[in-house]
């Protein structure tokens, strides 16, 4: 009893991992997000297989029709049209009822539009934050910045090209000099990496531009010697056995500094 979760290219269809060829040859069925696309992946790589649609849409009636056939024993690969199956595609519930039906779950990785837009960012740091696809509502863009402000890693996070230029106007009014990088058509024929401020990003894009599009958000400014100060008296109070919340709470106090950057700070 196996799933077989399969990483397929961002773009470059060479980009797929030779487990995962194996993987899409022996299958029983492979489910697909388009079964138009991925046949043209299987086509590229000379394999055959019997296909099913598997997308956001009929995602429950799937999962109820083909969790008996995979514990009987039947082998399926999962893969979504680029990328990981289950991480801002379906996927994830196939993936939770297989484990709960005690199935044993593989997961085949491959290219990731999120690793090669931060590499290619130049903004690699020590962590990130992977925030999906970007909010469609203005209000919870600005209240998504406003969390973000007080984030002092990179940042990166999938976009519509229709919505593009609107999200930068709305980062720009938040934090208008925030480094940003728009990487559009990752590993494709016309890849194009971008560099530049919120602001003048939001002018260069304020048409919608084609193709698929990663953003990076540079790491938010370094913290004020008060900040600092504040957040190594949240950090003393809780090695000293005080609950996070208390030392939060009394330092936001003292300090006027908001307690949501404080308990950020202190995780």
């Amino acid at each position: 009893m196996t799933l077989a979760v399969c990483a397929t290219p961002i773009g470059n269809l060479d980009d797929i991992t030779l487990r995962v060829l194996a993987e899409l040859r022996d299958a029983d069925l492979v489910l697909a997000e388009d079964t138009r696309h991925t046949r043209g992946l299987l086509q590229r790589h000379g394999i055959e297989a019997k296909l099913l649609s598997y997308h956001e849409h009929n995602e429950a009636l799937r999962v109820a029709e083909l969790l008996p056939r995979i514990v009987a024993g039947e082998r399926v690969a999962l893969v979504s049209d680029a990328g990981m199956p289950g991480v801002s595609d379906p996927g994830a519930r196939l993936v939770r009822a297989a484990l709960d039906a005690g199935v044993v779950v593989s997961v085949l990785p491959g290219a990731s539009a999120v690793e090669t837009a931060l590499v290619a960012s130049g903004l690699v740091s020590e962590r990130y934050a992977f925030v999906g696809f970007l909010p469609r509502r203005a209000a919870e863009r600005t209240a998504l910045w406003e969390q973000l402000a007080g984030w002092r890693w990179p940042v990166v996070a999938f976009e519509s090209p229709q919505r593009l230029g609107a999200s930068l106007r709305s980062l720009a009014a938040v934090t208008p000099e925030r480094d940003v990088v728009v990487c559009r058509e990752l590993t494709k024929r016309f890849e194009e990496v971008v560099r530049g401020n919120a602001a003048s990003l939001a002018d260069r894009y304020a048409e919608p531009p084609k193709g698929e599009i990663t953003i990076v958000l540079g790491p938010s400014e370094p913290a004020l010697p008060g900040e600092v100060a504040a957040g190594a008296a949240v950090a003393e109070l809780v090695a000293a056995g005080t609950p996070r919340k208390v030392a939060v709470e009394v330092v936001s106090r003292l300090t006027d500094m908001p307690r949501n950057d404080l308990y950020r700070g202190s995780l």
